[in-house]
């Protein structure tokens, strides 16, 4: 198990320069003007953030009243004995819910376990994993769909939905695995 974690952390080293190298050389390889195309895209990147303000201010609202209104904590206490016994603590159950929601909050949720439990404690680590392996789905859903205009999200909701839970609980599974 060392020399998985080694390897990995080697590997980790060079992901993202591999990226920032890699990404630039591929179009340059397939001869396109790569400034050119980044600054286009830039352009793009503006005009459609211009779009979605109102978008991110409406979920940024509805997630402040959730969590005001003591939904949250309602929440919390019914799914707590529903969960415990598949080994997911009550503690890391706000980055579950909090996660599909926002990527700012669940990330202040991070801050505030490592405050409360410690950086090493495995609770931190739970949510550590937990906020990477997941999505902001109702995020990803009020803002770009709604960049575009999109009414109907069909299977979007419910199969994000599906892959935060298994996120949540594979994140706390696998880190049990590994730091007992």
């Amino acid at each position: 198990m060392n020399a998985l974690r080694e390897v990995l952390a080697l590997l980790s080293v060079f992901v993202v320069p591999a990226i920032l190298v890699g990404f630039p050389l591929y179009g340059l390889f397939r001869r396109v003007p790569v400034y050119e195309t980044f600054v286009e895209g830039a352009k793009d990147g503006f005009n459609v953030a211009v779009r979605i303000i109102p978008y991110l201010v409406a979920i940024l609202f509805a997630i402040a009243m959730f969590r005001a209104s003591g939904a949250m904590d309602f929440l919390v206490d019914v799914l707590n004995p529903v969960l415990r016994p598949l080994g997911f603590p009550g503690e890391v159950l706000p980055m579950a819910i909090i996660r599909p929601l926002t990527g700012s909050g669940s990330a202040g949720l991070v801050v505030d376990m490592i405050s409360r439990y410690g950086e090493d404690s495995i609770l931190v680590k739970m949510a550590a994993v937990m906020f990477g392996s997941s999505e902001t789905t109702f995020y990803v859903i009020a803002v770009y769909f709604g960049a575009i205009n999109i009414k109907r999200t069909r299977h979007a909701i419910s199969a994000g939905l599906t892959a935060d839970i298994a996120a949540a609980l594979l994140a706390v599974w696998i880190v049990r695995l590994f730091y007992g």
